[in-house]
């Protein structure tokens, strides 16, 4: 195996969102690293697939040969060379080989021979245990999670020192230590767990997709179905940003990937820079909500609430669909105030050639849902899409896809360098969620915010928007979930809130905040595609989105749209939808100030007016709404009409004269 020609296209994804950039590896450092990542990956597969092993011990050696890795691939920091090691690198590993290797050896003695009773040196491990990951988590995510995760332990040792609510009575280092890093409460709790078992094995699917062709095939199935569309191009962005990621879940890595192709498209039809840039990001931001994967927060999620990953992939259907015709609307409206078309039939694939050359490339997305559809574990299906790809790719009339050895190595290559990120940061935030649970400051703060808002919803429902914006700033997607799931959904549980829909909510508005100014990593490696400002384009983004904005509040008031509740048939699901769009479509028109033509500012405020009336369920609002816009657009087709009768008039009158 040549392991200098095993490139990895997360290598590049992992310098726009770590802390604090990725090495670009070169001779025996760069081979060495290839072996590592192929060998975590293989023993992903053994631990999860072939074996029975203990969850300790798959957790131990998994995090561990992760943690090894991002001491090689990132470097302490900027000021260092990024192709060269130091002492450091060589001082973190070595301690990370030390403290996790003890207790992989001992963890039996500890629990079982001396009941749980630890001694000085199983203290001492523990404390270099928790520093070498929080320096790893400092690397590969910045200062956020870490500094988070230090600032609970600080809490949970000095809670006495608190004021207010916010107090209690401290706890001991010894016991904090034990329940953080001897017990499975803690780093090597739930989403450690499930970053080694079910996200490793879709990130390693997603990784045999990427190497296979599939990425192209989505481009071109994308560009032959909406590319000949009024503004073609940012359509395709929308569908293959949809497609792609779906599977990657990374906002950032998703604007790399297809941004390359899109942009370009879409500048060549006339459309601005920071525009351009706004629609990748835009697209690439949905990835995250858009099922099977999710950005991997599915996963966490069904740990959370003690649901079926199934369900959580059933529940996300509507709302990621909702999310994406909401963009399409509000691209055809900007398209069209711009005056802009599609691209030539001469230069769009044909759906047919598209599929007769790599279609047989889908059948293992089939094969996944399907297969997660009758019950079976996601780590099942995922295993058996990776069988899917490599039979697929060797049937395929297309033999540049076929997975060959080489091929092989790449993807698994691939796909533990694209997992540094998602287990640091799962493994650093089992600090928080440990902290949390053993306090008890969660429920505190959502009786205390329910209190103060008077338990009015909307009023809660704005401030946990604001707060997972805030909190989600700079994270990747599996971080910013758990962060918001643990510190901010138990408000919206405490106000009544459904709570796979309070977990929606927040994880939704947490991933939008990959848009959100000021720190918008989606819109700002979008705008370094597109040469564009990263501030123009970042608002440009979160305009083209705010429809986008409605859609979770629409989740809270109507849970049926995430297949929850009482008496669902499909007469009432269908009513639901068609009032979101409805809605989606009038809030496009206001964010966009144009339908047939520039819209009157009055038309604008009764097109938003009627938006929001939409969200909330209920005979009157719905119908109001529905008047509301069917006024405003009365309004504006007499207006328009008007105005083109008045410039007909008045070019014969010039004629006349």
């Amino acid at each position: 195996m040549n392991t200098d020609n095993i490139t990895s296209s997360s290598a590049v994804e992992l310098d726009k969102e770590a802390g604090s950039g990725s090495r670009h590896l070169m001779g025996v450092y760069l081979k060495f690293t290839t072996i590592l990542a192929v060998t975590i990956s293989l023993y992903s597969i053994y631990s999860n697939a072939l074996s029975n092993t203990q969850e300790f011990y798959r957790n131990a050696t998994f995090l561990s040969g992760i943690l090894v890795l991002g001491f090689i691939l990132f470097p302490i920091s900027k000021r260092y060379s990024t192709s060269e090691f130091n002492y450091w690198d060589y001082f973190f590993i070595l301690l990370t080989l030390i403290s996790y290797g003890y207790f992989y050896f001992t963890y039996t003695d500890l629990h079982v021979v001396r009941n749980s009773i630890p001694n000085t040196t199983d203290y001492v491990m523990s404390v270099i245990g928790i520093g070498v990951l929080f320096e790893a988590a400092r690397r590969t995510t910045g200062y956020f999670i870490p500094g988070l995760s230090i600032f609970a332990i600080i809490y949970a040792l000095f809670g006495q020192y608190f004021m207010g609510i916010f107090g209690h009575a401290g706890f001991s280092l010894e016991r904090l230590l034990f329940r953080l890093f001897m017990t499975s409460e803690g780093i090597f709790g739930i989403t450690l767990s499930t970053a080694s078992t079910a996200i490793i094995t879709f990130i390693l699917f997603g990784a045999f997709l990427s190497v296979s062709g599939a990425t192209a095939l989505f481009n071109d199935l994308a560009l032959s179905i909406a590319g000949r569309r009024r503004g073609g191009p940012a359509q395709v962005a929308v569908i293959s940003s949809a497609l792609t990621g779906s599977l990657s879940g990374s906002a950032v890595a998703n604007v790399a990937t297809t941004g390359t192709f899109t942009i370009p498209l879409m500048k060549n039809i006339g459309l601005s820079s920071r525009f351009a840039g706004a629609v990748e990001a835009a697209a690439s931001t949905g990835g995250m909500i858009m099922p099977p994967i999710m950005g991997a927060a599915a996963f966490i999620m069904a740990g959370f609430l003690g649901i079926s990953y199934t369900t959580i992939v059933i529940a996300a259907i509507i709302p990621a669909l909702l999310y994406y015709a909401a963009l399409i609307i509000a691209i055809d409206l900007e398209a069209k105030k711009q005056g802009l078309k599609g691209i030539s039939k001469d230069n769009i694939p044909q759906v047919k050639t598209v599929l007769k050359a790599r279609g047989l490339l889908l059948l293992p997305l089939f094969i996944v849902i399907g297969t997660l559809l009758t019950g079976k574990t996601p780590i099942y299906a995922g295993f058996l899409g990776i069988i899917t790809i490599i039979i697929a790719s060797w049937i395929t009339p297309d033999t540049s896809v076929r997975m060959t050895p080489k091929k092989i190595a790449a993807a698994l290559n691939e796909a533990v360098r694209g997992a540094i990120q998602v287990t640091v940061a799962c493994a650093a935030i089992g600090v928080i969620i440990c902290v949390v649970t053993m306090t008890g400051i969660g429920s505190t703060l959502a009786f205390n915010i329910v209190s103060l808002t008077n338990n009015t919803l909307w009023m809660i429902l704005l401030v946990v928007m604001a707060v997972c914006i805030v909190l989600s700033m700079g994270l990747p997607s599996t971080a910013l979930y758990i962060v918001v799931a643990v510190t901010v959904s138990p408000i919206l549980i405490k106000a009544g809130v459904l709570p796979l829909a309070a977990h929606f909510f927040v994880f939704w508005f947490g991933a939008l905040s990959n848009i959100t100014p000021p720190v918008a990593l989606a819109s700002y490696t979008a705008a370094s595609i597109a040469r564009a400002d990263p501030m123009q384009t970042s608002w440009n983004a979160v305009r083209l989105a705010l429809p986008g904005f409605i859609i979770p509040f629409i989740l809270v008031y109507n849970p049926a749209l995430l297949m929850q509740g009482d008496h669902l048939n499909a007469l009432s699901i269908s009513y639901i939808i068609l009032t979101a769009l409805i809605g989606i479509y009038s809030l496009s028109i206001a964010c966009a100030n144009f339908w047939m033509s520039k819209t009157h500012w009055l038309e604008r405020i009764l097109f938003a007016i009627a938006a929001i009336l939409l969200i909330k369920p209920g005979v009157l609002t719905d119908l109001t709404g529905v008047v509301l816009m069917i006024a405003a657009g009365a309004m504006h087709f007499l207006r328009n009409k008007w105005g083109r009768l008045k410039n007909k008039n008045h070019e014969e009158h010039s004629k006349n004269v």
